[in-house]
């Protein structure tokens, strides 16, 4: 069943390999089922409903693309539009949790759409390359400071509107040690470095009694407070649509960045370059993205994480069912996940800023129309403390230098149109 499933002779692997590389690949990403039910809980959802939704929402998608497109690639809820949805979409611009997950489904369908209809290649060619990189690494910078701010390390300040807070506290101490080992650890090869570092630091806030024992395992909490809580009602207004475009254009980007990553780790290529069953893969990260706003989750996408799998052999799709399967047994782990600190998870989101920012090679810096838009979105967007912010203030930044550059030919339609739409958005409001 399991070669007729997988062509496991045919992907020169086997069930062993495939294993390993499925339980490599949930180790490195494992940590989403800390972080993301204490992130989405800061936009008062209930934290328990989020953990089971995350667990779930992981295994749906792992197992849509095992099975489905049989491809080695994990997924779960991503970090950086976890942080939109709740510092963004919730506290700034002030919805409801409800309709930021009517927003995240409404976003799910139309990549489901996009996907059907094979126009995603158009609509990621319409964007520049640097608009691409500077949105990464700008959201890189949103969590780090995030992480900075939920340790203590970084504070507000009526004089330089922030600044270095008290670091030999408990909290951002141990945020800076969870920061230290996950970086040595990476160093020396440990692919579970980041779910060690989170533990490791629980265990400490445990032994010092800042942390209060709730046990490891147990029945899963009830998923009742987030499911099918979402409000598609309120998403169809006008000023929603900049938030849906948000959700849908940050998961699309991600998404084509981490099949083609882990399609080069693991030689998935063509001769052409291009991705076998692209179709099938871009269907289960969307589908995933829909099932997750239907459980109670943010965005659901692919983890770059899977080359970590890709790295030890993993090679079809049975590495992301073994995935999927180990995020079910996690659903019993929810005191576990309730006793993480906050600051336990601060230095992984500093990790994950590290990540995400090293696309910063591939800019021309030595072409400022392109070098400065990404400057524009890296600064504003942790700045501004939106997400939304900084994407569009990125392209109003490059339509705007592109024409006065007289590098107008440049200039894509859509990121003409997409700029105008920004800066009317600002303008009335």
């Amino acid at each position: 069943m399991l070669e007729k499933l997988f062509k496991l002779t045919e992907h020169q692997t086997t069930l062993k390999q495939e294993v390993v590389a499925g339980i490599t690949t949930f180790l490195t990403m494992a940590y989403i089922i800390f972080v993301n039910p204490m992130m989405l809980a800061d936009a008062g959802m209930d934290h328990g409903a989020v953990f089971v939704a995350t667990c779930l929402a992981a295994a749906i998608g792992c197992l849509i693309m095992g099975l489905i497109a049989n491809y080695p690639i994990a997924l779960a809820p991503g970090m950086g539009l976890n942080a939109f949805f709740t510092y963004t979409v919730v506290g700034e611009m002030g919805y409801t949790w409800e309709t930021a997950l009517g927003a995240v489904f409404l976003s799910g369908v139309c990549f489901l759409v996009l996907s059907l209809v094979k126009i995603r290649e158009w609509v990621v060619n319409t964007i520049p390359m640097s608009l691409r990189l500077g949105i990464a690494a700008g959201i890189g910078l949103f969590l780090a400071l995030i992480g900075l701010k939920s340790a203590g390390i970084v504070v507000a300040s009526p004089a330089t509107l922030v600044t270095m807070g008290d670091i030999t506290a408990f909290p951002a101490a141990m945020a800076v040690l969870g920061f230290f080992l996950i970086i040595a650890m990476v160093h020396h090869g440990m692919k579970s470095a980041v779910i060690v570092s989170i533990l490791s630091v629980t265990v400490i806030g445990l032994i010092t009694g800042d942390v209060q024992y709730g046990g490891i395992v147990s029945v899963p909490p009830s998923i009742a407070p987030t499911f099918m809580q979402m409000d598609l009602s309120s998403v169809l207004e006008i000023s929603m649509l900049s938030v849906v475009f948000a959700f849908l254009f940050v998961d699309l980007f991600d998404t084509s960045g981490t099949l083609v990553a882990v399609a080069q780790r693991g030689g998935f290529l063509d001769e052409r370059g291009r991705l076998p069953r692209l179709g099938r893969a871009l269907t289960a990260d969307s589908t995933a993205t829909i099932a997750g706003a239907m459980l109670g989750t943010s965005t659901t996408t692919s983890y770059v994480e899977s080359t970590a799998g890709v790295s030890v052999g993993g090679r079809t799709g049975l590495t992301a069912v073994v995935v999927g399967i180990l995020f079910l047994l996690a659903l019993f782990l929810s005191p576990l996940a309730g006793m993480v600190p906050a600051y336990a998870t601060a230095g992984t989101l500093f990790y994950v800023a590290i990540l995400m920012m090293s696309g910063l090679v591939h800019v021309e810096w030595e072409d400022l129309t392109e070098a400065a838009p990404v400057v524009v979105v890296c600064i504003l967007m942790p700045l501004t403390f939106s997400i939304a912010t900084g994407i569009a203030m990125g392209f109003i930044a490059y339509a705007v230098i592109k024409v006065l550059s007289g590098r107008y030919k440049e200039l894509s339609l859509g990121v003409a149109a997409l700029a105008l739409l920004f800066l009317a958005k600002f303008i009335y409001g």
